[in-house]
């Protein structure tokens, strides 16, 4: 039968929706095999499992408003929720609540989410929206720099609520951009700044001069005839050694000292494999026995190491988690739920765990692929980014490769603002797929 034919209903991509109510389902059953106590009835209100059943029901009330809306409103409302995401993020710096070191909740009421998750869903369809326009050539540096502003604006808010971890999800909209063409020199730069801030932290600053003015002078004697020739030569390689020196010397050091919170210092240190730094330690931490014993993310990570470990190759089975039932791992049912799969489910289910997240962005990206219409395919890219920063950082920090950042593992975390913004998110793009042959504008 052909689409066109098809109801609403018929025209839904049902392989997506079976992975994201996979993806749901284990992260519920996993939130209960941490909080549950044998002692314990199974039904408890104010258990994390039972609020998630509960967020899962509004995020199902959405979908099927979604559904149900049509599907050019999407993009006709695209710069108008934008501007509306900015005015939330903008008002929470001011009138926010603190939960565990951020600024970055708005309670109303009883009810209390983060602006920054639902702003994704805003910026992903302003993105979608821009970069689908017929007014805009992203060959030009002009349209390059206002996607990136759409991008990045956004982070500068959340910064200034101090919650770090959740802006770095704004950079994966990059992604996005480099399949619309955004030229390879962008990633060869992003890639080399991520090298220079990690020498930056590994190399004393002196040695880190010498080495870069090194290279600079190599580079020059390798390029002595261009440079002869080439004015705009001398001016990029010179450019290139002033910018590498500021940042390194100054922008890098700037930051740890004043823009990022102590703890965000430790985790990265650790993560590394390094001792913090005494210019980068408050007074009162100088030569403190904590300091010289370690800290708290090195505790959570080690911690979270020993549970996946443990759970070898089959896992220790359903509920049967020793770190899990003991609470050796903080946060292990938001930020480290990854450990409760692999210590009660083993190598062989954190494995389709991965199966099923790569699945569902795979899943993602082939509906985008299939759009008739720019919007969609944009979005969709959108989506899949999102998933990816999400589902990359956050394992990767709960086995050590990265960082303690808190970022939650999408659709299994607990968190009602995180699971109501990715299920938002996919059943929007599930409804522009359902129209995949109409021309959204």
């Amino acid at each position: 039968m052909s689409l066109e034919r098809k109801t609403l209903f018929g025209r839904l991509d049902g392989i997506t929706l079976v992975l994201y109510f996979a993806l749901v389902v284990i992260g519920i059953l996993t939130v209960f095999s941490v909080e549950h106590r044998s002692a314990e009835p199974i039904i408890m209100f104010g258990k994390g499992y039972m609020k998630q059943l509960l967020w899962l029901g509004i995020s199902l009330f959405f979908g099927l408003i979604i559904i149900m809306t049509e599907s050019k409103f999407f993009s006709s409302v695209a710069n108008l929720s934008y501007t509306f995401g900015l005015f939330l993020l903008l008002i929470t710096i001011f009138i926010g609540t603190d939960v565990k070191g951020s600024h970055s909740w708005l309670g109303v009421g009883g009810f209390r989410f983060q602006p920054g998750e639902v702003c994704k869903i805003f910026t992903s369809l302003a993105i979608a929206r821009f970069l689908s326009s017929p007014e805009t050539n992203f060959k030009t540096l002009r349209h390059r720099l206002i996607g990136a502003a759409i991008a990045l604006v956004p982070v500068l808010f959340i910064i200034l609520q101090k919650e770090t971890g959740l802006a770095l999800v704004y950079f994966s909209f990059f992604l996005v951009m480099y399949r619309e063409g955004l030229p390879n020199a962008i990633l060869v730069i992003g890639f080399s700044t991520i090298a220079l801030a990690l020498a930056t932290l590994m190399i004393d600053r002196v040695v880190l001069f010498i080495i870069l003015t090194s290279l600079t002078v190599i580079a020059g004697i390798l390029m002595r005839r261009s440079l002869r020739r080439n004015a705009l030569t001398r001016i990029v390689l010179i450019g290139v050694f002033g910018i590498s020196i500021l940042f390194s010397q100054v922008v890098v050091p700037f930051a740890f000292k004043h823009v990022l919170q102590k703890h965000q210092v430790d985790r990265i240190y650790s993560m590394i494999g390094m001792d913090v730094p005494s210019a980068y330690r408050n007074d009162g931490d100088k030569g403190t026995d904590k300091e010289k014993k370690g800290n708290v993310s090195d505790y959570n990570v080690k911690q979270s190491k020993i549970a996946i470990g443990s759970g070898g190759f089959w896992g220790k089975g359903f509920l049967n988690g020793t770190s899990t039932k003991n609470e050796f791992v903080p946060e292990q049912n938001t930020d480290f739920i990854f450990c409760a799969v692999g210590e009660q489910f083993g190598f062989v289910g954190s494995f389709v765990l991965i199966g099923i997240y790569l699945s569902l962005m795979l899943r993602l990206i082939y509906l985008a692929e299939r759009q008739r219409s720019s919007f969609s395919r944009i979005y969709g890219y959108c989506v899949a980014s999102i998933l990816f920063f999400h589902f990359a950082i956050n394992i990767s920090m709960t086995i050590g490769l990265a960082p303690v950042i808190g970022i939650t593992l999408p659709l299994l975390s607990y968190g009602g603002s995180s699971l109501l913004s990715f299920s938002i998110l996919i059943f929007i793009m599930i409804r522009l797929d359902s129209d995949r042959q109409v021309l959204i504008r």
